[in-house]
């Protein structure tokens, strides 16, 4: 259960929520994506970290994943120690990174420091591509982690959605090794095809942020999407709505996406 399928709850409430409706695990965003962004306050905050731990060691449920780094030229992983010692004390597997520097040389050698400084906290760095950014699609973020040196616990995300945004095909997935794919997004949206003309970045932002559609409503291929990933890759759930997760409650709206999930890939989707 990603972070934005459960954004009304905090880090303890996310847990303790994904454990109650069956997901194995939960992602929290513990650092804003954009300036006044929202986010799940944790850092620095002793009393709101032990509650989470309790929460996780009551339940069983784990952290995949949490958010959100963005490298952007003037980046700094010293910045993030705190990030990471929050990882690492929650048992976490992943951070979310986004590429925002249009030097490629300085993004890739960024991303290989971010790498570096993350290791002893036992946490992959997972580049997600996203067509508004500076890593568009999946060649783009393969170029990035081979120039980094493919770091030992470099990873790629891939997001459904931004697959059928960005200028990535079936063939550019299945290009990408396999020890890079720790985990991928789901979500459904009006597909490209459907649209009837290029996408503006405005409405992938917004579609991405808040309009996105539960697994099998819109019609991106996710069938085929999926066919292609690792058949036993966890499965992140993201289904962001600004208007219709409010109408439908927390709870039921978190219920209903995993149960949408399950049906339309066959199988459960956070095991």
């Amino acid at each position: 259960m990603s972070y934005l399928t459960a954004s009304t709850c905090s880090a303890a409430g996310a847990a303790r929520l994904a454990a109650d409706l069956g997901y194995a695990w939960t992602g929290l965003r513990l650092l804003p994506n954009t300036t006044g962004g929202t986010f799940q306050p944790l850092l620095g905050d002793a009393a709101s970290l032990r509650e989470l731990l309790a929460v996780l060691r009551d339940t069983g449920t784990g952290v995949l994943d949490i958010e959100i780094i963005r490298i952007g030229p003037d980046f700094s992983a010293a910045a993030y120690t705190a990030l990471f010692e929050a990882g690492a004390a929650l048992g976490a597997q992943a951070v979310l990174v986004a590429g925002d520097d249009p030097d490629l040389d300085r993004l890739s050698e960024s991303y290989a420091r971010l790498c570096e400084a993350m290791a002893p906290s036992g946490l992959n760095a997972e580049l997600e591509f996203m067509p508004w950014t500076a890593v568009p699609h999946a060649r783009a973020a393969l170029d990035v982690v081979r120039r980094a040196g493919t770091p030992a616990n470099a990873g790629i995300l891939v997001d459904a959605l931004h697959v059928d945004r960005s200028n990535t095909s079936l063939e550019d997935l299945r290009a990408l090794p396999r020890g890079l794919l720790h985990y991928a997004q789901i979500c459904d949206a009006p597909g490209a095809a459907q649209w009837g003309r290029p996408f503006t970045n405005e409405e992938m932002i917004h579609t991405a942020r808040e309009a996105r559609l539960p697994p099998g409503e819109g019609n991106i291929d996710l069938l085929s999407i999926f066919a292609v990933l690792p058949a036993d890759i966890v499965v992140s759930v993201e289904v962001p709505h600004a208007q219709r997760l409010p109408a439908t409650g927390q709870r039921l709206w978190a219920q209903q996406m995993l149960h949408d999930t399950e049906a339309l890939l066959g199988r459960r989707a956070a095991a």
